[in-house]
């Protein structure tokens, strides 16, 4: 399965085709241990679990290959958080995705902003392309979302006319997901997140000072 995409701005002409993560390739994109990745991701797909938004046929991950074939390269990049409405077939322990190969283009890209400067905003064209470059030309995933932790800002792209356009949030610091039918923002607070093979009686007790 191959398309073409041609750039306004640009006479280089992008062959892309969907294919499948060869067993021999290795990811180039690690995870960032030191900046909360793994929780951050858990605590969005928590609160999806627990709103009952998930379904079977639905594909939310973290950190595994987003592929695609550019001019005969094999391309995969690692988002930090992916949300895809359907999937031809439910895959337990998936490490891979090809979008149109494997089901839908994924709705929405997440990326929480790592120690590596720029890596979130690269739109380097030649192999391996950037991840901006990656989610917005090759994949056109609609939108694409980078989250600074730390200062808690989060930045929103609509994908519209093949280019990413930041968008404000509304009155109450959201934005609304047409898609999944729910609003995206940020909050302060305490998250506890618990893991627990079995029920059993807990008592939390908190101090406050101050």
């Amino acid at each position: 399965m191959a398309t073409q995409l041609s750039e306004a701005k640009s006479q280089t002409e992008l062959v892309i085709s969907w294919e499948a993560l060869p067993k021999d390739f290795k990811l180039e994109d690690e995870p960032v241990e030191n900046t909360g990745q793994p929780l951050l991701a858990g605590a969005l797909r928590e609160s999806l679990e627990i709103s009952g938004f998930i379904q079977p046929q639905m594909l939310i991950a973290s950190n595994f290959g987003l592929c695609a074939t550019v001019n005969g390269q094999f391309i995969a990049k690692a988002p930090d958080w992916v949300y895809v409405p359907s999937v031809n077939q439910v895959v337990g322990n998936r490490k891979s995705y090809t979008p149109n190969l494997e089901g839908d283009i994924p709705a929405i890209a997440i990326e929480f902003l790592s120690d590596t400067e720029g890596g979130e905003y690269s739109v380097k064209r030649t192999y391996p392309p950037g991840k901006w470059f990656f989610y917005e030309q090759i994949l056109q995933i609609p939108i694409y979302t980078i989250f600074e932790p730390d200062g808690g800002l989060l930045e929103y792209y609509q994908l519209e006319n093949k280019r990413y356009e930041l968008k404000q949030p509304d009155e109450n610091g959201r934005h609304w997901i047409d898609v999944m039918g729910l609003f995206l923002g940020t909050w302060q607070g305490i998250y506890i997140w618990e893991h627990r093979q079995r029920s059993h009686l807990r008592e939390l007790v908190v101090h406050i000072s101050g």
